[in-house]
């Protein structure tokens, strides 16, 4: 007994260490430090989480091919989302960790183009083509959405919003978590739940 007791144990860490790193990588727990980053910016710039300490800080894991994506882009939401709280002192980084190759994955041309076409209002759309990013926050699907507060802590972590659908006609309909979240903690007031839900949207394309 004591030998196949040990003989599992063996055979559990082994199929650990050779699991892919994206499967034992990932997450972090709300009320936990965001983990900091830097990533290049389309328009050749680079940021950093850090350089925004003492802001809050919005994450938007963007795939402007994906249908739940243009569910909000297409009808101007999500860009009145990144206009409204930059407006109010908020820092809104979008990223894409999608793989060359992949869908979501353009030209630094394309880039430019798709930005301009969709009057991105984001402070900056950030490439992490790689998907290292994308794995440290195990952002699942495009769109998923963190929210960092001021003092470095995520706050939210999920879906924009409550009906999970591709469908612009049903952002009126939804419980707008992002916004919910952002007026409360801009109006110092407690942080409504859920603080964290299932982001929908198209898998990330590691």
């Amino acid at each position: 007994m004591k030998k196949s007791c040990i003989g599992l144990a063996v055979s559990f860490l082994w199929l650990v260490a050779f699991l892919p790193w994206q499967t034992l990588a990932g997450g972090v727990e709300n009320g936990e430090k965001a983990p900091d980053f830097t990533l290049p910016a389309v328009d050749g710039s680079e940021h950093s989480l850090s350089d925004y300490e003492g802001k809050f800080v919005i994450l938007e894991w963007v795939n402007y091919d994906c249908p739940f994506v243009r569910k909000h882009y297409r009808p101007g939401n999500m860009q009145d989302l990144q206009k409204t709280y930059a407006e109010k002192g908020a820092v809104w980084l979008s990223i894409c960790s999608s793989a060359p190759g992949k869908q979501g994955h353009f030209t630094i041309e394309e880039w430019e183009r798709r930005i301009a076409d969709q009057n991105v209002q984001a402070t900056a759309v950030l490439l992490d083509p790689e998907g290292n990013v994308g794995r440290m926050y195990d952002a699942k699907v495009t769109p998923h959405m963190y929210i960092i507060n001021p003092e470095g802590i995520l706050i939210y972590q999920g879906a924009i919003d409550s009906i999970r659908s591709a469908n612009p006609d049903d952002i009126e309909k939804a419980v707008p978590y992002v916004r919910r979240v952002m007026d409360a903690a801009l109006a110092g007031e407690p942080i409504p739940e859920p603080t964290q839900t299932t982001a929908y949207g198209c898998t990330v394309k590691y």
